[in-house]
C-alpha cells in the first residue's frame, strides 16, 4: 500500500514539472525569437500604407503613386534582405471623409508610413499627426515644411500648367479659333486657383497677350454628364481647345470636344492614346519616379522629415510629351517646333518667370 502511494505521488510530481517546463517554454518563445532576430541581425517588417484619395482605377496618377511605392518595396526587400509590405486603401471621392479614414489608418499605429497625393493632404495629415506622434507621413504632389512627422514633395504646376496653356494657344491660333483657352476643374482648391489656372493663362499669353481664359468647375471628381455640359458651353463660346483636370469627369469632357470638333490638352498623364487626333498635348507628371525614389529614401532613412521639396521639369519630374507618334500625327510641324522651343527652355532650368 505504501509503495503505492508513493508511486502516486511521483507521478504527482512528475506532472508538476512537465507542466512548469511547457509553461517556461511557452513563456520563452516570443523572447527567443526577439533573440534569434538580433543574433541573426533580421530586419523587422516595414508596414506602409497607401492612402489613395479617391479610386485608384482609372486615375493614372494614382495607379503611378501605388505602382511607385510596391516597386520600391519589392526592390528594398531584395536589395537589404529585410521585408517592406505595402497596403493599398481607397478613400473615395468623397473628400469629407478622407480624414476619418486616414485616422483609421494611423490610429492602431500598424503603418510605420502613411503615404498619398493631392494637394489637400498636408492639412489633413497635419491634423492627424497631432493625434499620433510617432506615425510618419510622405505626401506627394503637395506641400507643407516645419512639421517632423511629414515630408512633402510639390511638383513645380505652374511649369507645367504653362506648358499646357502654351499648346493650347499654338492649337488654337492656328485653327483660327477665338483668343480664348478653356479649363474644366473637378473641384476648385489653391492649387488649381492659384498655380495652375494662373500658369496655363500665363502660357496661353507666351503666345498671345490677347488670350483669356473660360475657367469652369465641376463639383466633383466623378460627373461626366456635368464635364460635358461644361465643355459644350465652352465650345459654344469659341473655345477650340480645353484643359480637362476633373478626375472621372474627363471622360464627359473628352467626348464633348471629339463630338463638337474642339481639341484636348491632357494633364499628369500621357494621354495621346485616349483619342488620337483630339488629345493635342500631354503635359505630364513623373508620379511612379517620385513615389519610387521616395520611398526608397525612407526606407533607406534617408528621408527629411519636416522639409518641403519643389521639383519640376529641370529636375525631371514635370514634362511635355513631344516624342509620341500621336502627337505628330495630330499638331503640325510649325506648331511642335514652336513648342519644342519652350520646353527645352523648361528643361534647362530657363523657362518664363513670373510663377
Amino acid at each position: 500500500m505504501k509503495q503505492n502511494t508513493v508511486h502516486r505521488d511521483f507521478h504527482k510530481v512528475e506532472r508538476r514539472v512537465l507542466g512548469a517546463a511547457c509553461l517556461t517554454f511557452l513563456l520563452c518563445l516570443p523572447g527567443c525569437a526577439a533573440k534569434k532576430e538580433a543574433e541573426t541581425g533580421a530586419a523587422k517588417t516595414v508596414h506602409i500604407g497607401v492612402f489613395i484619395p479617391g479610386v485608384a482605377s482609372g486615375s493614372p496618377i494614382y495607379e503611378m503613386l501605388a505602382q511607385g511605392v510596391r516597386r520600391a518595396a519589392e526592390d528594398f526587400s531584395q536589395e537589404a534582405g529585410a521585408i517592406a509590405e505595402v497596403t493599398i486603401v481607397e478613400g473615395g471621392y468623397n473628400q469629407a471623409e478622407w480624414e476619418s479614414k486616414i485616422t483609421a489608418m494611423a490610429a492602431p499605429g500598424s503603418y510605420d508610413l502613411i503615404v498619398s497625393s493631392n494637394p489637400s493632404l498636408p492639412a489633413i495629415a497635419a491634423s492627424v499627426s497631432a493625434q499620433f506622434p510617432e506615425q510618419r507621413f510622405l505626401l506627394l504632389d503637395a506641400e507643407l515644411a516645419g512639421n517632423p512627422q511629414i515630408f512633402t514633395m510639390r511638383y513645380d504646376q505652374w511649369e507645367q500648367a504653362y506648358m499646357a496653356g502654351h499648346i493650347a494657344a499654338l492649337v488654337s491660333r492656328e485653327a483660327e479659333g477665338s483668343l480664348l483657352v478653356g479649363l474644366v476643374a473637378g473641384q476648385e482648391y489653391p492649387a488649381m486657383t492659384e498655380v495652375i489656372a494662373p500658369g496655363y493663362l500665363a502660357g496661353a499669353q507666351a503666345v498671345d497677350p490677347g488670350f483669356a481664359l473660360e475657367f469652369r468647375v465641376v463639383g466633383n471628381w466623378f460627373d461626366a454628364g456635368k464635364g460635358a455640359e461644361l465643355a459644350q458651353e465652352m465650345i459654344r463660346r469659341g473655345v477650340s481647345v480645353i484643359l480637362p483636370i476633373a478626375g472621372g469627369a474627363n471622360e464627359g469632357v473628352l467626348r464633348a470636344a471629339y463630338e463638337g470638333g474642339a481639341k484636348i490638352v491632357w494633364f499628369d498623364t500621357n494621354g495621346y492614346n485616349i483619342q488620337p487626333g483630339t488629345v493635342v498635348g500631354s503635359a505630364v507628371l513623373a508620379q511612379e519616379k517620385a513615389a519610387y525614389e521616395q520611398i526608397k529614401r525612407f526606407l533607406e532613412g534617408n528621408l527629411p522629415f519636416g522639409s518641403a521639396e519643389i521639383v519640376g521639369t529641370a529636375q525631371g519630374y514635370v514634362d511635355f510629351v513631344e516624342d509620341d507618334p500621336d502627337y505628330r500625327a495630330a499638331v503640325s510641324d510649325a506648331v511642335r517646333e514652336k513648342q519644342a522651343v519652350l520646353t527645352a527652355r523648361f528643361r534647362a532650368g530657363e523657362g518664363p518667370a513670373g510663377k
